[in-house]
């Protein structure tokens, strides 16, 4: 549901919609995944604790961290279409620069598998998506 809000305040403020709020929709998407299950690596003692089921507790930290690269693939190809529907030469250079660290982040958790790793790509993921938007903004005004 919270992947939806960029299609419904374009909506509110267009009258219409587009394919860049669908994107970033798309980007929000997926990038919860890496971001969540990051998270739940360095608390997965926690979530066993309660018994939820989150993707290390009941798949394995392997398998996650698998699943972190493959989603982060995903986002920052979503992210890189963006150029295509509406994003500037600020926006490119920014999306492809952050998009790049992401995946830097994403395998050296998956290839050192610790929980310092975990951290450091779970707190990148908060910056990732916020510098991304804020670069699409920034872009518009330009």
């Amino acid at each position: 549901a919270g992947a939806m809000a960029p299609v419904g305040a374009w909506a509110a403020a267009t009258g219409g919609t587009a394919v860049l709020p669908w994107l970033m929709f798309l980007i929000v998407f997926m990038w919860t995944p890496p971001h969540f299950w990051a998270l739940a690596l360095f608390c997965k003692d926690d979530y066993i604790r309660a018994q939820l089921p989150m993707m290390p507790v009941v798949k394995g930290d392997a398998a996650t961290l698998r699943q972190i690269v493959a989603y982060t693939i995903i986002v920052v190809a979503a992210s890189l279409v963006v150029i295509f529907f509406g994003g500037g030469w600020l926006y490119a250079i920014a999306a492809a620069v952050l998009g790049a660290w992401f995946l830097v982040k994403s395998f050296d958790a998956m290839r050192q598998n610790n929980e310092r790793t975990a951290r450091g790509l779970f707190g990148y993921s908060i910056v990732y998506l916020f510098a991304l938007f804020t670069a699409i903004i920034v872009d518009s005004l330009i």
